[in-house]
């Protein structure tokens, strides 16, 4: 990776202290539990600071924040509570202008559909939707203002189009995320200002290692991904440094799956398009050649159709995976 493009830009990474960014469940008695994983977005800061940016870590864990910066002194830590937009605000300001922004802080309650609290469902839409909101609106107006270009990466997940179990609201505010990163995409490009998000599926972190190391559950896990390996840290933090960077200038308002499962709206559309080997099929008569060109620019205009039907490739027939 060049690093030109990253040198005196200031980024900044939310959940930064420890990664709040894949939250492994543990279902005691009725009730779920959450643990903050560790990995992404500590791991995100310090490769930020190591390609020259000035990095601004966010996280409401102090103590997180300071094992980050004894890695590397020249990360600035910001403790805060994201979802308490006032504090969240006044803090960000003095750090202005942030070209550069990773939303990765994240939380998760998991319940069967019929004893979710109301009180979780506002809990993870504040952290997990309108915090971006919130900081990206602080962020993006200083841009504008100073007309200068940037990049935001929303950290999303593979649970924004796939329907889990207990997974009910957690689901619901990350396929916001890709909804709200579509539409920051399309409102912020005439600034020159890219926005585009990842999708995860479970990530060996320290406590995603705990979380799926019973061989019996990953297996079912794993049978969905075709590439029958859960991600590395790495495998989320590279395509993140990637969409911050210049080598992704033409891309924007994507959602980047990071291992597509195998309920995936992409992975759908794959299996149910495949071709008729007889419509293929070699012939010497030129009737039935034309009529097997005919079948392949039919099957090509369906798949167009059923990719923008699926918010997969835009009018303009650019990619806009989600």
């Amino acid at each position: 990776m060049d690093t030109n493009f990253f040198q005196g830009k200031t980024a900044c990474v939310t959940g930064a202290g420890r990664g709040s960014f894949f939250l492994i469940i543990i279902t005691l008695h009725e009730r779920s539990c959450c643990f903050e994983t560790l990995g992404i977005g500590q791991a995100l800061a310090l490769r930020l600071a190591k390609l020259g940016c000035k990095v601004i870590a966010i996280s409401k864990t102090e103590a997180h924040l300071k094992e980050l910066v004894s890695m590397d002194n020249t990360i600035r830590p910001v403790c805060v509570d994201l979802s308490d937009w006032a504090a969240t605000k006044n803090a960000i300001k003095e750090h202005l202008p942030i070209q550069l922004l990773v939303n990765n802080a994240a939380v998760a309650i998991l319940d069967p559909f019929l004893n979710i609290k109301l009180e979780d469902v506002d809990t993870l839409f504040n952290v997990n939707v309108r915090s971006i909101i919130c900081l990206s609106q602080e962020i993006v107006r200083d841009l504008i203002e100073r007309k200068l270009p940037g990049s935001i990466v929303n950290v999303s997940s593979q649970a924004s189009a796939a329907a889990l179990k207990d997974h009910t609201v957690y689901c619901a505010t990350k396929a916001s995320v890709d909804a709200v990163t579509r539409n920051m995409a399309l409102e912020l490009g005439p600034h020159q200002i890219r926005v585009n998000s990842v999708q995860p599926t479970v990530v060996l972190t320290d406590m995603g290692r705990i979380g799926w190391s019973d061989e019996k559950k990953a297996a079912g896990m794993l049978s969905k991904i075709p590439l029958n390996k859960f991600a590395e840290v790495d495998d989320v933090v590279e395509p993140i440094i990637f969409l911050l960077s210049d080598k992704s200038g033409m891309i924007n308002g994507v959602g980047l799956p990071i291992v597509i499962i195998s309920n995936h709206p992409l992975m759908d559309t794959a299996q149910n398009l495949s071709l008729d080997d007889q419509s293929l099929a070699a012939t010497d008569s030129d009737d039935n050649a034309l009529k097997s060109l005919e079948n392949i620019q039919q099957l090509y205009l369906h798949f167009l159709f059923k990719l923008r039907s699926e918010n997969i490739v835009g009018a303009s027939g650019t990619s806009t995976i989600d």
